[in-house]
């Protein structure tokens, strides 16, 4: 609730994360006990669908739900009009052995993108639970739009696969709407506010996310380049809004005198660019080819 007199409250976000797409669903909680999870849960069935296999740290929030869904789960077997409909349905809880959080890198690496740029963006402000959850969808959306791997293999298509393909279908897009980063914030209304967080989120994320991407050994070897004609590269442009990426296709190569490429032509759907590769992301799919092919 919103207005003078309502007292503050503490609440959590659940994270999952898709161990094969690496695609990100965030849920806002109340409580830290074992029922909120379990509501959290329950909604993430509702619009992801049910997951065969489930894991987490060993924090008593999950060991507590683990239990209360296979006691639940038991019970609904009696039933046999449930056992013929969802006989195959039982989901398995794999917990971490006790003191070890570093084995779950996959999703902790989840948790830092969220909360290390939340915490920065939202700081004092203080928002009811609609628009924190409003703010949450947004933020899902940006991790979900990130490029992974091209959709064709054609030299006139830009597309590129995401996380938001294993979910909808297509890609994530926001709708078209005007900057309010240059907005005071008191000139804002309460559902700008919202759009102006989510703005500043995608400013500080999409910035971490390509220095991320630009973290490898470049020209270690001058037979096998990082980077190839026809080859789709993620182009830095801090000035595009919300769940948007420039990518374009390598069209020539342009070696220096010691025969390695430091400078390449890049053609986008729009225009045609030549960029030093420090100015261009080679997508996570390829990064991992590059360091294959180099061990």
């Amino acid at each position: 609730m919103s207005g003078r007199g309502v007292a503050s409250r503490k609440a959590y976000i659940a994270i999952f994360v898709c161990m094969a797409t690496r695609a990100v669903h965030l849920e806002l909680v109340e409580g830290y006990a074992t029922p909120a999870f379990l509501g959290a849960y329950s909604r993430f069935v509702a619009r992801r669908g049910l997951p065969t296999a489930v894991y987490s740290d060993n924090g008593t929030t999950f060991v507590g739900a683990d239990r209360e869904l296979t006691v639940a789960f038991r019970a609904a077997l009696r039933d046999p009009v449930f056992l013929n409909r969802t006989a195959s349905d039982n989901v398995e809880w794999h917990f971490l052995p006790p003191s070890a959080p570093h084995f779950g890198g996959l999703w902790e690496a989840g948790v830092r993108s969220v909360k290390h740029h939340i915490r920065r963006v939202v700081g004092a402000h203080t928002l009811t639970f609609e628009e924190f959850s409003t703010l949450l969808c947004n933020v899902e959306a940006c991790l979900n739009s990130r490029p992974i791997a091209p959709l064709s293999d054609s030299i006139d298509t830009y597309d590129p696969l995401t996380p938001g393909h294993f979910l909808i279908g297509a890609a994530l897009n926001s709708s078209p709407e005007p900057s309010l980063l240059q907005v005071k914030e008191n000139r804002l209304s309460r559902w700008q506010l919202v759009r102006q967080l989510t703005e500043r989120f995608w400013k500080l994320w999409q910035s971490d996310y390509i220095n991320m991407l630009q973290q490898r050994g470049k020209w270690r070897h001058i037979e096998k380049p990082n980077i190839w004609v026809g080859q789709l590269v993620l182009l830095r442009n801090p000035l595009l809004p919300p769940c948007k990426w420039e990518l374009g296709r390598v069209v020539l190569c342009h070696p220096g005198l010691d025969e390695l490429v430091r400078v390449v032509t890049v053609k986008t759907a729009s225009s045609e660019y030549k960029r030093p590769i420090g100015r261009l992301c080679l997508l996570p799919i390829d990064i991992e080819k590059s360091e294959s092919a180099d061990k």
